[in-house]
């Protein structure tokens, strides 16, 4: 009897360790790509699609912006955990932007369908200056994932604080619509 109950747990944990992936690949006509599978805290992979904007673009140098990242579950409900590693790319350059330390990490459950966003602020630098990064592409990596994404970065040079560190901020995963 015992026997029975065990192997329905152990199924029912199999099952829900693979749930996600699956989905369909159907686009929406935006820009959007399909992001690695990615591990959450729960073992679950995730099968999203990323959106950039909204963005507020830092108009001038010194100025501040905005780059939002949308990531839409295109198959099971998923978890993601904390933080995007998120580097910034230029001709023989990158940088490491560093996470917002006023941010709060959290677990967010993705339902199928659901959304979750993260932001990218930075300062702008001035075009061509020895204190700036002129950044062609940002990449990104969720938590636990095998491979990074991009997308390429047409807002400015990005200001750098000292060496290789950008005057810039990555925020945690957060329910789109929060």
């Amino acid at each position: 009897m015992r026997a029975v109950p065990l192997t329905v747990t152990a199924l029912a944990a199999a099952l829900l360790l693979t749930a996600c992936g699956g989905g369909d690949d159907s686009g929406s006509g935006t820009d959007e790509s399909k992001a690695a599978e990615s591990t959450g805290t729960t073992g679950s992979a995730c099968d999203l699609g990323q959106e950039v904007g909204p963005v507020n673009a830092a108009p001038a140098a010194g100025d501040s912006g905005n780059v939002t990242v949308t990531l839409t579950n295109k198959g099971a409900e998923c978890t993601l955990d904390g933080f995007p590693t998120v580097e910034l790319t230029a001709d023989g350059a990158s940088a490491t932007v560093p996470k917002d330390e006023a941010a709060e990490a959290q677990t967010l459950t993705i339902p199928a369908q659901g959304t979750a966003t993260f932001t990218i602020t930075y300062v702008r630098g001035e075009d061509g200056g020895d204190k700036s990064l002129a950044v062609k592409t940002v990449k990104y990596g969720l938590p636990g994932g095998s491979a990074d994404q991009s997308f390429p970065w047409s807002y400015g040079d990005v200001a750098l604080k000292s060496g290789k560190t950008p005057d810039a901020t990555v925020s945690a995963f957060q329910q789109a619509g929060d």
